[in-house]
């Protein structure tokens, strides 16, 4: 049961601090909202991997930078 109220809360924050476009932060501010649980599972997961792939994104651009 709590985890029905802190997970959406936690996504939130999380959300507020990411660098999304408005159209991209709608959507999920929606997933968040009609999804609680899940759709906070989700948001977790898709931006722990979409961080990942950023940092990814950086390493390679500095690397062409250097060369």
């Amino acid at each position: 049961m709590v985890a029905l109220l802190v997970l959406p809360v936690l996504a939130f924050a999380s959300l507020l601090k990411q660098n999304f476009k408005g159209r991209h932060r709608l959507i999920w501010v929606l997933i968040i909202v009609f999804l609680p649980f899940f759709g906070s599972i989700l948001y977790f997961i898709i931006i722990k991997r979409y961080k990942e792939v950023n940092l990814l994104r950086r390493k390679v651009r500095q690397f062409r930078h250097r060369s």
